[in-house]
Order: C-alpha cells, then structure tokens, then sequence
C-alpha cells in the first residue's frame, strides 16, 4: 500500500531510515521499453509526484530528451514504500530508484548507475520481446552482481504476446516463466506487485555505519546560482552538513553546505547514512573539483582507501567542433567545461583548423551521442557550431617503424607507409528469422566477419559479427532498419584493431589542398567518397569569375573532377553592328583577362559550404530518428 504524499516529510529523514529499510535500485531496458513511463507511475503510487503536478516522463529533465522521446541522463530518485506482513503490521521502506537511457551510446551512464545499486528491473517490451540492448544491460548487471527481477512492460498493447516473451525471459535470466512480472507503465496495472517485489527481492546495503565516511560520486551538474551539485552514494559512515569533506584524488576540502536526497526534487536533510543516495552542495564553481567516480570522505578523519571508482570510457567517434564566429572560442570553452561535469563520457582538446579557425577535436560514445552534445551546447549556451564528419582513431605504422595515432584526416602522413590499423567492435544484432539474409548481406558490405549465430525463439536470430567501427558511425544503423523494416536491434562494444587497407582522399581546390574536406575511406570505396564530394561541393561552392577545379586525389592520384564554370560577363551587349572582328576582339581581350585572374584568383568558399559540406546532420539526424523507434 502506497504512503501518500503527505507523509513525505516523516519518511524521508535519513537519520530515521536503517540500511536494512532501504533498496537502491534500477530500471535497464533497450530504448522505447518503457522505463521512463514505468518510473512515472511509480513516483504517482508512491506519492512524491501529486496528480496535479505529473508530466509525462517527468525524470526526462531536458527539452531535447522529451523531443525525441529517449533517456540521455541517468536521474535518481528517492521514494517512499510500506509493505505488510502476514500480521498485517506496515514496515516503511526508502526505495531509491535510477532511471537509466537504453541506447548504446549511453552505455557509460547506465554502467554508472549500476554501481549504485544493488538491483535492477529487467524492463521488456511485451510487443517486441528482447532486443540488443537488453542483453547488453543484463549482462553489465550480473557482471556487477546485481539481483535481477525480469519484468514484461506494455501488456495493454493490443500486439502483445506476453506468455511467449515470457518464456523467452525466463530462459535468459534462468528462472520459471511465472515469476515473470507482467506489468503496464501506461495504465499502472502490476506496479504496485513490482514495488513489493523490489522490497522483497532487492537486498539492503552493506556498509559499516561506524567506519569513517567513504560516498562515492557517481554524477554531478553546474547550477548557475549554486555552483556544483554532486550527486553521491554513501558506502561507509556518515555526512552531515557544516563538516568539511575531502575529494580523495585531487586532495581538495570544501565546507558542505547543503546536503539532501532527490525526492524527485531536492530536498534538504540532516545528513546521509549507509547506503543511500542523495545530492551534497559546497559551492564549489570550479567543474574540475568534482570527478565522476572520486570518494568524498571526512576532511578531519579522513578514510585510509578510497572507492572502486569507474573505468574511464574510451571515445569511439572523433568529430571536431567549431563556433561559427570565431570570437564564441572561449564561451564554447567554457560550455565544454560544463558539459563534461554532466556527461563524464565526454572528451575534447583544442584544435585548429586553416578553414575554420579555433575549435575542439571531442570524442564521443557514438553518434547519436555527438548528435545530443551539439544539440545540448547549441540550446543550453547560446552556440552557433559546425560539426566536422565524424572518424574513428587508426594505428599508422611508417616504413621507418615510426608509429603515428590519427584521430584527424590532417594527421594522416605522407610518404610510405607499411600498415594502417583500424578499431573494430563486436556487434551483436536481433532480428527476425526472415530478415537473416538481408541482415548478413548488409553486414558483408561493411566488411564484416561473421562469428556466430543463434536462435532464441523460432522467429528471433542473434547474429554476432566482427565489423569495423568506420563502417558503423555513419549509416550502418539506418540501413539496418530500413532492411529489417524497423525491426532489428543492435548492440557493439569495442574489441580491438585490425589492420586494413585505408586511404587518404583529399580534396584539392584550384590545386591547393583543403584539410577540413579530407577523409580516411578503405581502397575500395575511395572513388565513391572522391565522386560523391566532387559533386556535393559542385553544388555549394558559389561560381567564381574564373574556372574552378575541384579534385578528389589520393597521393598524387586524381580519382575524381568536378568544374565549376566561370560567371562571363557579356561583352558583347554593347556591339549593336560591325564587323565580326571587332566582337571577337572584345572576345579575345576578356579571354586574357580570365587567364590573368585564374593565376593570381584564391576561391571564395563560404561558411555555410563547410556546414553543409561537413556536417553529421546527414547520417546523424537520419540515424537518431531511427533510434527512437
């Protein structure tokens, strides 16, 4: 039975709520099961969110995440829960709950949450049964030792097959197709049987109460007004306000000003105890004081270890990001800065290109993650950017055995070259059994090795291939959907390099070379990327009152052309008559004057031809949309 809302204040008190009262736990599904409506009925039957106040997917905090209807942020959430015994006798319960996303670019935050907890609800969609992404996170949960219920979500659907799907869970986590919760996020039927199960089934933190305090930062965000807000699980000890705190890696103290849970909004507390979760302030505006995975502990008494910590994710895709005026560097800076506090998956340094001035080389997860970034920059501070093609990092070995890393076209070296090695990834892909060969006839082309297959049920295939990354960051996933009609799933995780033979194309203007148009591209694909530049920068290149050339070359190799014509003025509109020569006079005259030009002429290329030329909003916005269904 819920406790209502009003009784909030009582329940709430950290000091009032023993480790053994307390279950911290998360939701994990693939994207569009279901979680976020899930939580919504949850924080409605618990009585944090009033009726009048509910949104839908209320923890989804950001305009871009309630736009295209996905989780990017993980959010974390304290409710209140009574459960009763056979006697009939009410025990009040702390649930502390993590909504997680379900893509695959945002794998760094679930693993995040994962930590935090002891559990996880199992989310699957009634209508579509297990996916990618499912396996994904079941497999990160019981790597963490997690307790694990299976839920099935979306039962009201009227494509639901719940007792098949059922079955299908059972066998992967290893259970009886009974103990299956069946649930509906939407309309709350078997909500209130999963908070019992979570009670039930979900065990309580351990910690020592008496150890000195250990809490381990598993996400932060800047408050303009505020300053830095940290957002902890307390493992060992206590923290109370007005003590100063030590951040164990960088050695800092802070004097703890506030300190409370999250309930969905933050509420002010007396401190937090064993096992909980909640949020510290210090009013520390510095972003570098706070790191994703650091120990706070007592800056007097401090702890002699510090916490496990989290692995740091290692950038998939590079693209570089550029403001279009020039003198917005410092605020882009400054937005990075902020950005990363929030998102410790991000990575960036400066870079400097000859076409678009100053800027950052920034690594992303993936692409619907470089897709969220610069749309969260543009929004929240004010930027105009262009994003460059996204790439991938190669190996380059030269003849004299020197070894250069390229994260940039730039970079790639001249001269002879003995082996390029590329990074590859394991994709697991589930699809229906009658898309299995447009499914390995896509993944062929991409020249992917396949490593194994299996049937789950009779109509859904697992496919498992070694494919390489640059060949999957652009329009890999768009395709897939677009053969399997929208219904395979895919999941990859990084599995090391391989070498290959790759290929530098440029693109030449008028002879001279333009980095920013430049591209790694396999041997055999050169000619198709060099044909498709030419003609795209055909089109956006503005003519010019001389002849331009554009070129796509590898080495000294021209694999493609393209011309723009010259603009003629027409120097004949003043001859009314005469003889013939005086008109090829004029003629000759003008010929002389193009020649000089085109000697001497450098081509205008606007800003808005790099944007349109450079831009991921092609593939990305194409594939992000995709992501959604």
């Amino acid at each position: 039975m819920p406790i209502p809302g009003p009784a909030l204040t009582a329940r709430i008190e950290p000091n009032a709520t023993a480790p053994e009262l307390i279950r911290n736990f998360c939701i994990i599904a693939h994207i569009d099961h279901g979680k976020s409506t899930l939580a919504d009925r949850m924080l409605q039957l618990t009585g944090v969110v009033q009726s009048r106040d509910m949104r839908a997917q209320y923890l989804d905090r950001m305009d871009i995440e309630r736009e295209r209807g996905i989780t990017v942020k993980s959010q974390a959430v304290r409710m209140p829960w009574a459960t009763a015994d056979s006697d009939g006798v009410e025990t009040p319960h702390a649930l502390n709950m993590i909504d997680t996303p379900g893509h695959v670019d945002f794998t760094y935050e679930v693993s995040r949450s994962l930590a935090a907890c002891e559990g996880a609800v199992l989310l699957v969609d009634a209508a579509q049964g297990i996916e990618a992404q499912t396996l994904a996170n079941l497999y990160l949960a019981m790597e963490n030792d997690l307790e694990i219920i299976p839920v099935l979500n979306k039962i009201d659907l009227p494509a639901a097959q719940p007792e098949k799907y059922a079955e299908e869970l059972a066998n992967l986590v290893g259970g009886d197709p009974a103990d299956v919760l069946k649930v509906s996020g939407k309309t709350g039927e078997g909500v209130e049987a999963l908070l019992d199960r979570i009670v039930e089934r979900v065990p309580a933190p351990v910690g020592d109460a008496d150890a000195q305090p250990r809490a381990m930062i598993f996400d932060s965000v800047y408050d303009t007004y505020r300053g830095v807000v940290t957002y902890v699980r307390v493992v060992d000890g206590d923290l109370s306000p007005r003590e100063r705190i030590q951040m164990m890696s960088t050695r800092a103290t802070h004097e703890l000003l506030e300190i409370g849970v999250i309930s969905p909004e933050p509420y002010k507390t007396k401190g937090l105890g064993v096992g909980e979760v909640g949020y510290l302030i210090t009013g520390v505006k510095d972003v570098r004081q706070s790191k994703v995975g650091d120990t706070v502990t007592n800056a007097a008494k401090p702890a002699d270890e510090p916490l496990g910590g989290y692995d740091d994710p290692k950038p998939m895709v590079f693209s570089g990001l550029y403001p279009i005026d020039g003198s917005d560097y410092p605020t882009l800076r400054d937005a990075l800065d902020k950005l990363k506090l929030n998102d410790a998956a991000l990575n960036y340094e400066p870079e400097t290109s000859v076409a678009l001035g100053f800027g950052f080389r920034v690594g992303f997860l993936g692409l619907l993650h470089l897709e969220i970034v610069r749309e969260r920059l543009e929004r929240e501070f004010d930027l105009d950017l262009i994003s460059t093609a996204p790439n991938v990092v190669y190996d380059v070995t030269l003849e004299d055995g020197t070894e250069v890393k390229v994260t940039n076209p730039s970079e790639f070296p001249g001269g002879k070259i003995r082996e390029v090695r590329e990074p590859v990834v394991k994709a697991t892909v589930l699809t229906p059994s009658e898309f299995v060969g447009a499914v390995m006839g896509l993944c062929t082309d991409r020249r992917g090795q396949m490593e194994g297959m299996d049937y789950l049920s009779e109509d859904r295939v697992e496919l498992r291939y070694t494919l390489p990354l640059a060949e999957i960051v652009f329009d890999f996933f768009d395709n897939l959907k677009s053969r399997t009609r929208g219904y395979a799933s895919l999941d990859y995780d990084a599995t090391g390099d391989q070498a290959a033979d790759l290929v530098k194309v440029d693109i030449l203007l008028q002879g001279e070379q333009v980095d920013a148009f430049s591209a790694i591209v396999h041997k055999d694909a050169a000619y198709e990327y060099g044909v498709r530049m030419t003609a795209k920068l055909k089109e956006i290149i503005p003519r010019q009152q001389f002849e331009v050339p554009i070129q796509a070359a590898v080495g000294a190799r021209v694999i493609a052309r393209e011309t723009v014509r010259a603009i003629r003025k027409d120097v004949l509109a003043k001859c009314y008559g005469g003889d013939i020569s005086r008109k090829r006079k004029l003629l000759e005259k003008q010929k002389e004057g193009k020649k000089r030009m085109k000697n001497i002429g450098s081509v205008e290329v606007p800003k808005e031809a790099f944007i349109s030329a450079l831009s991921s909003d092609a593939g990305g916005a194409k594939e992000s949309k995709d992501k959604k269904k």
